[in-house]
């Protein structure tokens, strides 16, 4: 939640209480009700990776020395240390996330595009084009 949730939340009109377990159950409960049936749908059916040529792309990363069409899916979008401290090439390069950096990280085996938009304001998006790679980015200025 403190990683833009409490701003997706109160989007939907939920103020969320960080102070308590059962503040948090409640809100994801009041969540859930206040998002539209087409809005938990479209969530619910993106896949949690996608494959395109030399690229697998993914929210936080992937374990290390599992098949790229083996990987868990909670590791898809929460995995951390394992994968960023892992050297090892993998038969993609990664796209990522998840992991926030004041310049988009590439290496050999993964790019991460992590910013940190949530809260410096800048997202952005890598452009794969052959072997070339850039990035594009977008700054809003900070409404506080």
């Amino acid at each position: 939640m403190t990683h833009g949730g409490d701003t997706t939340a109160r989007s939907y009109g939920v103020e969320v209480d960080f102070g308590s377990r059962a503040g948090l159950r409640d809100a994801q409960t009041r969540l859930l009700a206040a998002m539209p049936q087409a809005h938990l749908d479209f969530l619910r059916a993106l896949p949690r990776s996608l494959i395109l040529g030399d690229y697998f792309f993914c929210h936080a990363g992937i374990r290390p020395g599992v098949p790229l069409d083996r990987q868990d899916p909670d590791d898809l979008i929460w995995i951390r240390k394992e994968f960023l401290s892992a050297s090892a090439l993998y038969p993609k390069i990664i796209v990522h996330g998840h992991t926030p950096s004041s310049t988009p990280e590439v290496l050999p085996n993964r790019i991460n595009v992590d910013t940190g938009a949530v809260k410096t304001g800048t997202l952005t998006a890598v452009v794969l084009e052959g072997t070339t790679k850039r990035f594009i980015d977008v700054r809003i200025e900070s409404a506080d």
